[in-house]
């Protein structure tokens, strides 16, 4: 047992668990746009995901030294440096195109994690922006960058779905802050933190309306999806509504997580 708890939480800290959410919704958009499986960008998307958010969350602990190598520490920078190997393996597999725009993302996570202003803080501690950075990443690295390395011509239904996706990564990442809201710094000005835990909670509930039905408005209606897309919502507000401060680590680094796996294999049992 003892053995199976040391995994799932390396699982967790490693980030494996979030890659695999960025490489199902990447899968998802492949789906919907009839994409023929394109298994480098989906693996560079896994791979750039797990490298990213390590990244992001021990960098500025290492350099305030208040992370000490302990030896899952240790393995997951020995994991995260294969990873990155991958990643440039399948980098150059992309699209000249697909490749631009993946370091233009690379930047706005450089920038999300290192203060490159003098007396400035990183973009992750700008008040009031880090859910907007969150979940426009999220759009273009599962979105944007499947739709141009298959060279799929930009149609409204590409707006309509990136609308729905930020949408979608914006109210998971509602339940991410009214979790973490009392041990977030009161300068992040995080949603929670501007208008209350209930408020926020209205508006993530508001936000899945129009996620919904915008789903109506594509050019390739498809009921199947209408059902699927249903079983999410009902998914989301349930995670959302029972939100709180007290919840485990697990309920949002597992289990919220574990959303945009469900939703695509929910879409492959259909």
């Amino acid at each position: 047992m003892r053995i199976f708890k040391q995994l799932f939480n390396f699982y967790i800290n490693s980030s494996i668990h979030v890659g695999l959410s960025c490489y199902a919704l990447v899968r998802m958009t492949q789906h919907m746009f009839q994409i023929s499986s394109d298994e480098p960008i989906a693996n560079f998307v896994f791979f750039g995901t797990i490298v990213g958010y390590n990244f992001v969350k021990y960098d500025a602990l290492a350099r305030a030294k208040k992370l000490k190598m302990r030896k899952e520490l240790k393995i997951i920078a020995v994991f995260s440096f294969l990873a990155l190997l991958l990643v440039g393996f399948y980098f150059f597999q992309l699209q000249r195109i697909t490749q631009i725009v993946a370091i233009a993302f690379l930047s706005i996570t450089l920038l999300y994690t290192l203060p490159f202003f003098p007396n400035k803080k990183n973009a992750r501690n700008w008040a009031g922006v880090k859910i907007y950075i969150v979940a426009l990443c999220w759009v273009g690295v599962t979105l944007a960058l499947p739709i141009l390395n298959a060279d799929v011509s930009i149609t409204l239904d590409f707006y309509l779905k990136c609308i729905q996706r930020f949408i979608l990564i914006f109210v998971l990442v509602l339940v991410f802050e009214i979790i973490d809201l009392a041990n977030d710094d009161p300068h992040l000005q995080t949603v929670p933190q501007q208008i209350g835990v209930k408020r926020t909670k209205i508006l993530g509930l508001l936000l899945l309306l129009p996620f919904y039905f915008l789903e109506l408005l594509k050019s390739n209606f498809d009921t199947n999806q209408l059902i699927v897309n249903l079983v999410l919502v009902i998914m989301i507000a349930l995670f959302l509504l029972f939100a709180n401060e007290k919840r485990s680590k697990y309920y949002t680094s597992f289990w919220v997580e574990s959303v945009p796996i469900l939703w695509w294999l929910m879409v492959l049992l259909f």
